[in-house]
């Protein structure tokens, strides 16, 4: 079976030669999102707001995909700030429940757009 390409206008629409994520399988790699808003494509204000963001966008990205963060079983985070560590780990426990995912976080010089956080993940679909 041919990889699946997933599309959402839900996510941030891809700003380079990428897709929003690829399905194979039942493994779903999901492309690194940034703190932009789909509706404007502008990054949203505030480290706080910004890593929701992200965290959001991917959500979009994993239920067109038919899944869910709860899904996750790899994350991805890159920080240009790696002081935001404990800010990434408070807000994404309101977003993932135990089991979390694997998880490694990277500290980065610099991302597009000039946003402070990225993510990235892979998806395991239980069906």
């Amino acid at each position: 079976m041919p990889p699946e390409i997933i599309s959402t206008d839900r996510a941030p629409a891809a700003i380079g030669t990428y897709s929003q994520a690829v399905r194979a399988g039942n493994t779903v790699y999901l492309s690194g999102q940034i703190p932009l808003d789909p509706a404007t494509m502008q990054l949203v204000t505030g480290i706080d707001a910004q890593i929701r963001q992200v965290f959001d966008n991917l959500a979009a990205v994993a239920a067109a995909a038919g899944g869910s963060l709860a899904d996750v079983v790899k994350l991805t985070v890159y920080l240009t700030d790696l002081g935001h560590f404990a800010l990434v780990n408070q807000i994404m426990a309101a977003y993932f429940q135990p089991p979390y995912p694997a998880r490694a976080v990277i500290g980065v010089a610099a991302l597009p757009r000039g946003a402070p956080v990225e993510m990235d993940a892979v998806m395991v679909l239980r069906r």
